[in-house]
């Protein structure tokens, strides 16, 4: 989706990533054409926070980092929460959002709901945006586009997995939640996102998804990126149950910082 005002300065050579979520938000300023990197920044909560909070933080950040507070010519969101389903798209009526959010999703009166189609793949992402955060922005850039987190994840991985044949798994994690995606034939299997709080949480959510599906952890191939270290526990229990576990990073082997590791931020790469 994009928001249209143009105030965007088109003869700036700077594009400004933002990803959003209730556990924390990140900021990357890239070269629109070189795609090298001008800075990156980013806050995290241990626990999620209310929208309203996001936005305070949002706006704190904007009032401490000058980098923030330049021109750009390209400014785009992710928003990286679990308020979404999937819909194919030769069924999906604009509509009728409301119902396709409303079994797995608490839905306020005052919600805004959307969606990204993601073409050539019969997928409509229907999910609910934080339109506090989007006036905001809106107000202060004019033009922006923003998408869900799972639109860059599965347009990205089928892209990438069209001519493979056999089963494989990806897990992105964003502080305290998970995306789930399984994709095999160049198609999606399931792509479901997950709240947790432990090691424990995060494996058995796993597992579910694999009994499910029928795939071996002691032979499925499963791709781990975001926010996961080897040396974490979430890491050495996912690693005490599944075999064949790979670090996931983009082609462009884009770096942020230097103590970064590259499957770390994916969704900004994405973006």
């Amino acid at each position: 989706m994009t928001l249209q005002n143009n105030n965007i300065v088109q003869n700036s050579n700077k594009r400004l990533s933002v990803q959003l979520s209730l556990s924390g938000l990140s900021f990357l300023v890239t070269n629109s054409k070189t795609k090298e990197v001008y800075s990156f920044s980013e806050k995290k909560h241990k626990s999620p926070i209310t929208p309203e909070e996001l936005l305070l933080d949002l706006k704190s950040s904007f009032e401490r980092n000058n980098e923030l507070n330049d021109t750009f010519n390209e400014v785009a969101i992710t928003y990286a929460t679990s308020l979404y389903s999937l819909v194919p798209s030769t069924l999906f009526d604009s509509s009728k959002t409301s119902e396709y959010l409303k079994f797995n999703s608490k839905i306020l009166a005052n919600d805004f709901i959307t969606f990204d189609t993601i073409e050539n793949h019969n997928i409509t992402v229907v999910y609910i945006p934080f339109i506090n955060i989007n006036n905001f922005l809106f107000d202060r850039f004019g033009d922006f586009s923003y998408y869900h987190s799972s639109t860059l994840l599965i347009e990205h991985l089928l892209n990438k997995e069209k001519s493979y044949t056999l089963p494989k798994v990806y897990i992105n994690v964003t502080n305290n939640i998970f995306d789930f995606i399984a994709v095999k034939n160049g198609k999606l299997i399931i792509c479901n996102s997950y709240e947790f709080t432990t090691p424990e949480d995060f494996i058995y959510y796993i597992l579910f998804c694999l009994e499910q599906l029928k795939m071996n952890p002691d032979t499925v191939d499963l791709y781990i990126s975001g926010s996961i270290e080897k040396e974490e526990a979430t890491y050495k229990i996912l690693y005490n149950y599944i075999r064949n576990i790979t670090f996931y990073n983009v082609e462009e082997k884009l770096i942020l910082t230097e103590k970064e590791s590259l499957h770390q931020n994916l969704l900004l790469k994405l973006l």
